[in-house]
């Protein structure tokens, strides 16, 4: 055995062979204490036995046939590893179709003539001895006559249809199928009733072995492989059993009492099958030990009470079944010592800001002693809300900030005694790197700079190191570190690459890159013009309770330099993720000086601003949490009013977080009645925005006051503000309430004012409800409201109805509602002028008369008087003739008009008349007729005349035939003129013609008798078939005789030699006006003719 320790040593080499020391082995450890034993220690010598000599036949078969090589190595300890070789020390080859199986044999599904050779070879290695082993080679040949008939699937093992597996727990369960068949079958593996675990489930052998690592017992079950090829499917099962050699579950640990205390020792294990649990003490089975008063075995647990020294002692606990089994020491140690601190006194822990800090408090210690911490000379004890107490005394600081730093003590006690260590904790800053290495495009025999500007706790020193490619730098003198830069010169292709910047300290580590790419020389780009690049290195120092200074690092002005920076700050604790603009300082400042309020967890952010605009926010600084304070201000908006007559709502705009300057935000609310002598009653309640006072007289004004306070004080005094409790509706009605008529729609109404007093609100005006009074439908009576603001004390009521009788009463109004109703007043209104006659019809039209009815003015406004009717004649150019007036009596609806022109149109206008005057006038138009024989029936329409219906002389038979006669005796007399001008002939010019134009060209017109386009002088559509010749069928002929002098340019008309007409015809002629309504006369076609005679 080794000296000094429990080490056995066996040197197999110089005493003995090992078959000698083959056996079981333990160890035990003891002292007074009690002993301790090991697990068992199996030695057993490796074996690698030979091959027993064997005479091998040789095979022959035909082509397609399986086959199965038998390998059948000795029994070697451990089992040798199988393959198979030929004489030249090859690996054969295998396949889907040729492979060696788990027991070593060769197996052929079907074989084929190149399987033809001598020298099969199984080979085992022992491993252990690194000896290798090999069987007679096997000679096999495949006879290429032709190939054997195709066959469906048969196994070659497992045999049979079904077949059992087990095995342990935690091992790999291996699974094999190899079926033979032509054409070679295909192996497929399936689990019945589950799937097979995705992430331990693996292939070998062509898919011929299936494993499962880490089998447990969920693993057991039937599990098919099915063998498939053309011509069948083949399936067999293996049930698999996963037993389990017994494992831990709980095992015992060391248990320390002191005297008194009670314990238990749990040893709960598991396997398949359930494992016999035995309990052994110091190594000797615990039944054939001295009886314990204070201790009592159940199975897995032994139960200790009221245990004294004498019952200290090593057990055993030995789970075992017939797969294995576990041993466990455990130590009972009954023992009676005050605390003991075992962390070294004022050790000092360095760690840096933002990271956990660790601060150890080893202690020992029976009883178990309980661990407090403190911080400073009078610190309070230190609980889990921020910190972390673990349970072997370490105190962890899930992260330490710069007022971490400090003193730190630990302290032990149990009922023995107390004991205590301090410790110190300093936190540093982190080291950063603040103006990294930037990536360059250099060209060859350039030089490039890197620099790598750190920045770090001043009581710590950095070492800064340069890598190339994460390896050390070339020894190349062109190489060079200066300060914060490294620089390369003459740079060349093989330069490129990533260089990187470390930075170290004893306590913590940063790096940046860069890549370096080297490339032929180019022209000089120009420059580019961009917004700045986001300042950085954001630091806070001098941090007082309201004010702390910022600095920074501008970045990169990209050509353009920065005009000014902007500050904003985020308020973590009431407003996290919103930005808030804080400040504004020139683009030469790196620094400035912040003005904080209290109670807000501060982080701030900069922007660079340039005359491209403005860069993107730079990364937020770290917080910084101000100290409480109370609020600065008051809440605003203080109302008092009152939602009922018994209560004071008294309502507020709460302070925002920001304002509240600290935790436990609330308000002081403060009110009593203005002309009292009451004090003041004031009450405080959370943080909300109204207060109701309740059992308050009604709308009695109050003087109020809502004051801000925190856990830290009040906000200055506040100022007060009038209000009034709740409003009750008026109780007294406006007195001597009259009525003065202005006119027949407008009246005024005077009222004496309500007093004050029965108001018991706040005075909104007067309103006035009137009314039609109607005998027919009382009451459904349509009422009027007029309201009048403030304290008036008369009114205008306009749009009044004429001669009719209304009724009113005044109310007074308050913020609540309306008081009770005056008593109601009657008053009158006088007559006024009428509406026009609701309807006016023209019925019956004659010759020489027309028929007008008429329904009485909807509006009379009053008792009407008479009817005033005018009306006067339109001739053809719608000119008004001369207006006739008539005064018809107030009890007539139909008036007959006599003594008419015929066929003449009248305007006529009808209105109403009262004492007050004359109302709005109706008008219509209609037409007298031609003859007795157009008389036209009454107009059941809207009242206009109808047309006459005349006869239309253009569509009378004779008419017709004198027009052609007449068409036709012209177009001879224009042939003839046509002949003779050809020949030169003379003819006088008697007379000019009577017409300028053709009287088949130039129709009649209907206002002057010739022919022509019928119009309508009121729409413009085409009259009716009928006459429009005057009744006595005459046409007269123009007055004056031709001459002509009218035809040409006044008496200097020329005439060639035989005397006919030369110069320019001017057909100048004016329009004779029509006289009265008389047609105009047409050109008679006895004067047509003579023009061209």
């Amino acid at each position: 055995m080794k000296a000094g320790s429990g080490t056995l040593i066996i040197n197999i080499m110089s005493e003995g062979k090992a078959e000698s020391y083959e056996g079981v082995y333990q160890c035990t450890a003891r002292n007074e204490r009690g002993a301790a034993i090991s697990n068992n220690i199996v030695v057993r010598p490796s074996r690698s036995p030979l091959w027993t000599k064997e005479k091998l036949e040789p095979i022959t078969l035909r082509n397609g046939q399986s086959l199965v090589l038998p390998c059948r190595p000795p029994i070697g300890l451990p089992p040798a590893i199988i393959f198979w070789m030929d004489n030249s020390f090859q690996r054969l080859p295998q396949s889907e179709r040729v492979s060696q199986g788990l027991n070593g044999d060769l197996y052929f599904s079907n074989v084929l003539p190149e399987d033809t050779r001598e020298d099969y070879i199984c080979y085992a290695r022992f491993n252990h001895t690194q000896t290798i082993q090999q069987k007679q080679p096997i000679s096999v040949k495949v006879l290429s006559a032709k190939s054997s008939r195709e066959r469906p699937p048969t196994f070659l093992t497992p045999e049979g249809s079904k077949s059992t597996k087990e095995e342990l727990r935690g091992n790999v369960l291996s699974l094999e199928c190899i079926a033979e068949g032509l054409p070679t079958p295909i192996i497929y593996w399936t689990k019945e009733d589950g799937i097979l675990p995705p992430n331990r489930t693996f292939y070998r052998n062509f898919k011929k072995t299936l494993q499962i690592t880490q089998v447990s017992e969920a693993d057991s079950g039937n599990y098919q492989c099915i063998a498939k090829n053309t011509l069948g499917t083949i399936h067999h099962t293996i049930s698999v059993t996963v037993k389990a050699a017994p494992y831990w579950i709980m095992a015992p640990q060391n248990l320390v009492l002191s005297p008194g205390e009670n314990g238990t020792l749990i040893c709960s294990a598991n396997g398949d099958p359930k494992p016999r649990i035995n309990w052994l003490m110091n190594g000797v089975p615990i039944e054939i030990t001295p009886d314990d008063p204070s201790r009592k075995i159940d199975g897995d647990i032994i139960i200790f009470s009221n245990v004294q020294e004498r019952s200290s002692a090593v057990y055993q606990c030995n789970a075992s079944n017939e797969y294995g089994y576990l041993l466990a020491n455990a130590f009972v140690n009954v023992l009676a010592e005050p605390p003991r601190i075992l962390t070294p006194e004022n050790t000092l822990y360095q760690v840096i800001a933002n990271r956990p800090a660790m601060l150890d408090c080893a202690f020992f210690g029976s009883p178990l002693p309980t661990i407090e911490w403190f911080k400073g000379a009078k610190g309070s004890a230190l609980h889990e809300d921020i910190y972390v107490l673990h349970e072997n005394g370490t105190l962890e600081i899930p992260v330490a900030q710069k007022d971490s730093t400090g003193t730190y003590t630990c302290v032990a006690r149990n009922k023995l005694g107390m004991a205590k260590n301090e410790v110190h904790l300093e936190v540093k800053d982190p080291t950063r790197i603040i103006k990294q290495p930037e990536y360059a495009v250099v060209q060859r025999g350039s030089t490039v700079s890197f620099e790598c500007k750190v920045k770090h706790d001043h009581t710590l020193v950095p070492t800064v190191t340069w890598l190339k490619d994460n390896n050390e730098l070339p020894n190349d003198e062109r190489f060079s570190v200066d300060g914060d830069q490294l620089v390369v010169t003459d740079v060349g292709d093989h330069d490129s690459g990533t260089y990187t910047c470390v930075a170290n300290t004893t306590l913590d580590m940063v790096s940046a890159s860069a890549v370096l790419s080297v490339v032929a020389p180019t022209p000089t780009p120009a420059p580019i013009y961009d917004v700045p690049n986001p300042p950085f290195d954001l630091e806070l120092t001098d941090q007082q309770d309201k004010s702390v200074q910022l600095s920074w690092t501008p970045g990169d002005d990209n050509n353009s330099p920065i005009t000014k920076f902007i500050i904003e700050y985020e308020d973590a604790m009431h407003e996290a993720g919103l930005w808030h603009h804080q400040a504004e300082v020139s683009g030469t400042q790196t620094t400035a000086e912040l003005k904080l309020s209290p109670f807000v967890n501060y982080s701030f952010r900069v922007l660079a601003v340039n005359s491209i605009g403005r860069s993107l926010p730079s990364e937020a600084s770290e917080q910084y949490l101000t100290k409480a304070a109370e609020p600065d201000n008051n809440p605003t908006a203080v109302e008092g009013l009152g939602s009922e007559p018994d209560n004071l709502v008294i309502t507020w705009k709460p302070l925002n977080g920001f304002e509240s300057n600290g935790p436990g935000l609330q308000y002081k609310v403060s009110w009593r009645q203005k002309d009292g002598d009451d004090e003041w009653t004031s009450v405080v309640v959370a943080n909300v925005s109204k207060y109701i006072v309740s059992g308050t007289p009604t709308f009695v004004p109050y003087l109020i006051k809502v004051q801000a306070l925190n856990d830290v004080g009040f906000a200055p005094e506040p100022a007060v503000v009038l209000g009034h409790s709740g409003e009750d509706l008026p109780m007294v009605a406006p007195g001597n309430v009259h009525v003065n008529v202005v006119n027949s729609t407008l009246a005024e109404v005077h009222w004496d004012p309500v007093p004050l007093k029965s108001i018991r609100g706040h005075l909104q005006g007067y309103r006035i409800y009137y009314w039609k009074a109607s005998q027919r439908n009382r009451r459904h009576l349509e009422k009027k409201i007029l309201t009048f603001q403030g304290s008036k004390t008369h009114g205008m009521l306009p749009g009044l109805e004429p001669f009719s009788h209304y009724t009113l009463n005044v109310r007074v109004v308050n913020g609540k509602g309306e008081g009770p109703a005056s008593p109601d007043r009657v008053f009158h209104t006088p007559e006024g002028v009428p509406s026009a006659p609701s309807s006016l019809k023209i019925v019956n039209p004659t010759l020489d008369s027309l028929t007008l009815e008429w329904d009485p003015p909807s509006h009379p406004n009053g008792i009407l008087t008479e009817y005033t009717l005018k009306y006067q004649p339109i001739n053809s150019t719608h000119e008004l003739g001369p207006l006739v007036d008539l005064k018809i009596p107030a009890n007539k609806t139909r008036w007959t008009l006599k003594n008419l022109n015929f066929s003449t149109r009248y305007k006529f206008y009808l209105s109403a008349h009262t004492a007050a005057g004359l109302g709005s006038q109706i008008t219509e138009e209609a037409m007298t007729t031609v003859d007795e024989a157009g008389i036209l029936p009454p107009d059941v329409g809207a009242g206009k005349a109808m047309a006459s219906r005349q006869v239309d002389i253009a569509t009378q038979g004779w008419f017709i035939g004198l027009m052609c006669a007449v068409a036709l005796l012209i177009l001879i007399l224009l042939i003839v003129c046509f002949i003779r001008r050809n020949k030169g002939g003379k003819y006088p010019v008697k007379e000019k013609e009577d017409a300028h134009a053709d009287p088949e060209i130039q129709p009649m017109k209907e206002d002057d008798g010739t022919f022509g386009e019928y119009s309508d002088a009121e729409d413009h559509k085409p009259l009716k078939k009928g006459s429009r010749t005057p009744s006595d069928r005459t046409v007269k002929k123009e007055d004056s005789d031709d001459s002509l002098v009218d035809y040409g340019e006044g008496v200097n008309g020329q005439f060639n030699e035989d005397g006919s007409f030369i110069g320019q015809y001017s057909g100048k002629k004016e329009k004779e006006p029509a006289e009265g309504n008389e047609s105009s006369e047409a050109p008679s076609p006895v004067n047509a003719m003579n023009s061209f005679v």
